[in-house]
């Protein structure tokens, strides 16, 4: 793969690294408690790598939980990753060969890391998605493999290290704030969100706010493209 794509990749995804390292270890700790080695957690991260589904798979694997329930409630928990897919066909078709790959890696951050990242003039965009997508699920794996190692040879409480999902979020959040002149997007998933909460509660709201809010960010799809092109004129000016 091309070094000056991996190099910009890398630098893009540094937030997703430290996160992933940490969740990574609490998912590889979970999954260790459930029985599993480091070997068993390396294939798992490799093939599953579904982040908040795998942290539920260890779980379910813990109370050895029937073929069927582990697929609906992967079904069920991961369901909002094809909208995310939706957006992503035409740029993924970009990848060539790894399209499949491409559908297969897109989690949550691999998701906002691609949202964020603009063109390069330099480096070929299909080469820096495949770039991003390979690396974030490298992060992945290292993390999990390190976290079923960790419970092998120690012996601590891991309570709270899930917060860095929490904090991830945040440090993409602010990126995609300074990014882009038009907080369009960002309003529309506030307000779903909170609509979707107060009206179907906190257990259910997530696919009803993604359906809103995609919904939204159709009808108000020439607003937001209206705004990111003014800030890139103002940015040739200047």
């Amino acid at each position: 793969m091309d070094k000056s794509a991996i190099k910009y990749a890398f630098n893009k995804t540094l937030p997703v690294l430290f996160g992933y390292l940490f969740l990574g270890s609490a998912c590889g700790l979970l999954l260790y408690e459930a029985g599993y080695n480091f070997i068993w957690v390396f294939f798992i991260s490799v093939f599953v790598y579904a982040g908040s589904g795998q942290m539920l798979l260890a779980s379910l694997l813990a109370v050895q939980a029937p073929f069927a329930t582990v697929a609906i409630l992967t079904l069920l928990l991961n369901s909002r990753h094809m909208f995310y897919g939706l957006s992503f066909i035409e740029r993924f078709k970009k990848a060539g060969k790894m399209y499949p790959y491409m559908i297969f890696s897109l989690t949550d951050e691999t998701y906002s890391m691609l949202c964020s990242t603009t063109l390069s003039k330099t480096v070929d965009d299909g080469k820096i998605i495949k770039a991003i997508a390979l690396l974030d699920h490298c992060y992945w794996i290292v993390g999990c493999v390190a976290g079923a190692l960790l419970g092998q040879l120690l012996s601590f409480n891991f309570a709270g290290v899930d917060f860095a999902m929490t904090a991830l979020f945040v440090v993409i959040f602010v990126e995609q704030w300074k990014s882009f002149k038009s907080h369009i997007p960002v309003y529309a998933g506030i307000i779903c969100s909170v609509l979707c909460i107060l009206v179907f509660g906190a257990d259910n709201f997530i696919l009803p706010s993604l359906i809103l809010t995609v919904g939204s960010l159709i009808a108000l799809r020439g607003f937001i493209e209206h705004g990111n092109t003014k800030r890139e004129a103002v940015k040739v000016c200047q």
